[in-house]
């Protein structure tokens, strides 16, 4: 189940019960990493089947043990693309959905002076712009990492750009709305604010820590 929040039009929020039970987990505190791990992916492989709800098709001919019959398939190649760290713990999640997606990496650090982000990776597939792209981060913050990792996917030409992460904080949301309008943010929750550090409250941490057990 989903609901466009009427506050943020570009916002859809996943409010079925078991998104809702497995983000309780994941905000526990005294969950540890590895269950933290499996139960991103479990979300993101939940939240695949509304994410992919649009992608478009083409039919084709088959035949099946028993007589011939019309089917469909992805009409074009869909690139799942991570913001690099904590992207990767959402990754597996979508491609148990599809394994036959190509995926894509983007990693972007901020400018602790400027507060202006800094791609310091880019690594796409051949031809990424001939299908949709799916951009994911369990965090959307402030929006800067995300509106800067649109900018280069539509610099290298892909146009169908959805962004799928756990948590937005309101001010992500309106950041990504006033630079990216056209891109739709698929979220299991929209929480209450930023606090000074620029930390989701209440959030669910350093999602990139509790992922690999860093510190």
């Amino acid at each position: 189940m989903t609901a466009r929040d009427p506050r943020h039009a570009n916002a859809l929020v996943y409010d079925h019960p078991l998104v809702q039970h497995k983000l309780s987990h994941l905000r526990d505190r005294k969950t540890k990493h590895a269950d933290f791990r499996r139960l991103l992916n479990e979300l993101a492989g939940l939240m695949a089947y509304e994410v992919c709800r649009a992608l478009p098709t083409r039919e084709i001919s088959i035949e099946t043990p028993v007589a011939r019959a019309n089917g469909r398939v992805l009409a074009t190649p869909v690139t799942i693309v991570p913001i690099l760290r904590a992207g990767l713990g959402m990754t597996d999640g979508l491609l148990g959905l599809f394994p036959e997606a190509r995926v894509g990496h983007i990693g972007i650090y901020r400018d602790e002076a400027t507060a202006t982000p800094i791609t310091y990776y880019a690594k796409f597939p051949d031809g990424i712009a001939d299908g949709p792209a799916i951009l994911v981060d369990p965090m959307l913050a402030t929006g800067g990492s995300a509106a800067h990792a649109v900018d280069i996917l539509q610099a290298r030409g892909v146009r169908d750009i959805q962004l799928v992460c756990l948590v937005a904080a309101p001010e992500g949301l309106i950041h990504m709305h006033a630079h990216h309008p056209e891109v739709m943010v698929h979220t299991a929750a929209i929480d209450d604010r930023l606090n000074e550090h620029c930390y989701i409250v209440p959030g669910l941490g350093d999602a990139g820590d509790r992922i690999f057990g860093t510190h």
